[in-house]
This record gives C-alpha cells, sequence and structure tokens, in this order.
C-alpha cells in the first residue's frame, strides 16, 4: 500500500513525471531503433535497452550492424543520464515517503 501512495504523490509532481515521460520515451526509442535495426523482438529491444542505460550489460545481446553500433554509443551517453536521474528520483522520493510515514506514524503513537 505504501508503494502505491509513493507512486501516485511522485505521478502528482510535474517534475516528477516530466522524468518518467522522458524516461519513457528513451526506453520506446531505443527499444524502437533496435527492433528495426537489430531485427530483435519488442521484448528483447526493451531489455537490451533497459540493461544498457542502467549499466548492467549482461552481454547477451550486442547490435550487429553499424548502424545499431553507432546509435549505441550516442544512446549510453545521452540515456544514461536520464534513467540515473530517474532511478534515483524513485529513489529519493520513497525513501521520503517512507521516512514521512514514520514519522507520522510515531506522532500517533505518542498521543
Amino acid at each position: 500500500m505504501l508503494l502505491l501512495r509513493t507512486i501516485l504523490s511522485f505521478l502528482r509532481d510535474k517534475e516528477y513525471r516530466d522524468l518518467v515521460i522522458t524516461t519513457l520515451v528513451v526506453l520506446v526509442l531505443g527499444s524502437a531503433v533496435y527492433h528495426y535495426t537489430e531485427g530483435w523482438t519488442w521484448l528483447d529491444s526493451l531489455y537490451f535497452s533497459v540493461i544498457t542505460l542502467t549499466t548492467v550489460g549482461y552481454g547477451d545481446f550486442a547490435p550487429q550492424t553499424p548502424f545499431g553500433k553507432i546509435f549505441t554509443i550516442i544512446y549510453i551517453v545521452v540515456g544514461i543520464g536520464i534513467i540515473l536521474s530517474f532511478i534515483d528520483s524513485v529513489y529519493n522520493h520513497f525513501s521520503m515517503n517512507t521516512l514521512e510515514r514514520r514519522n507520522q506514524l510515531r506522532r500517533r503513537s505518542k498521543k
């Protein structure tokens, strides 16, 4: 329940909402490029986009076409900051909401 409340409050804030939209656009763009240039399935393309931009990089997929390789270089430089900002923002927002919720519970228990 706390996670759902955190997500809803996260989406109500314009700055966070814009970051979510930007993140989704970057992932969809990367997935589309890999789907069409590398011939991967949509799921494999999304998977590669996520593991690449989160710097996990399992190595089970790699672009084979010259355009795919050049795109990946640009995609990483542009996308990694966006994805890491998104992950950091979600973590900070969740942490602040958790702390706020704990403080509310403590105040209630003292009364």
